[in-house]
């Protein structure tokens, strides 16, 4: 991911500090991202795929295929780890198990996602589109905004993420959702 938004900014003939600028992240974490350094949130990575003009999915795709994708009981090869928090980049409580992953053109960014217990200290964070959240197993607490929301195993939520929010297990034991994100392209 790392080296292929270092390539994306370059052949765009952007610098980091016009990068940081056109999506509104901070110049030393974009560095940090592209040296593969941190574990970026979603949030940063969404502003600056939109920042260089491609979909969130450019930045995790290996291989492209035309046809559909197939992953067998939920656990793609490659999981990804996201910080969950823009200003807290050195441990991950959200494993993604893309389910889309290699799929060209598509507007979806669905995963499957295994939720550790939620960091002590934690901020909201925000970026353009949509998400869909559907709880597998556990429980989870959503911070939406002002409100609280706990849901259990069969519930669901679909929300604007333009609203600071936060998704973190609830009570002491992990949880795995399946999100469907969209973001504009």
């Amino acid at each position: 991911m790392a080296k292929k938004i270092k390539k994306i900014r370059k052949d765009r003939g952007m610098s980091i500090s016009e990068l940081s600028k056109s999506a509104g992240v901070n110049k030393k974490l974009i560095k940090e991202i592209e040296e593969g350094n941190i574990l970026p949130s979603l949030s940063p990575l969404i502003k600056i795929s939109r920042a260089l003009g491609v979909r969130l999915g450019t930045f995790l795709d290996d291989e492209i295929q035309e046809g559909p994708i197939i992953v067998r009981k939920g656990k793609s090869s490659k999981v990804m780890h996201f910080s969950g928090e823009e200003d807290r980049v050195d441990k991950s409580h959200l494993e993604f198990h893309s389910l889309g992953m290699g799929k060209a053109d598509r507007h979806m960014e669905p995963f499957v996602i295994y939720v550790d217990l939620p960091p002590k200290n934690f901020k909201l964070s925000s970026h353009e589109g949509e998400e869909f959240i559907y709880v597998l197993n556990g429980e989870i607490e959503v911070i939406y905004g002002k409100n609280k929301y706990r849901l259990s195993e069969g519930d669901s939520i679909y929300y604007d993420s333009i609203v600071p929010h936060h998704v973190h297990s609830a009570g002491n034991k992990p949880a795995k959702i399946l999100a469907v994100l969209y973001t504009p392209f």
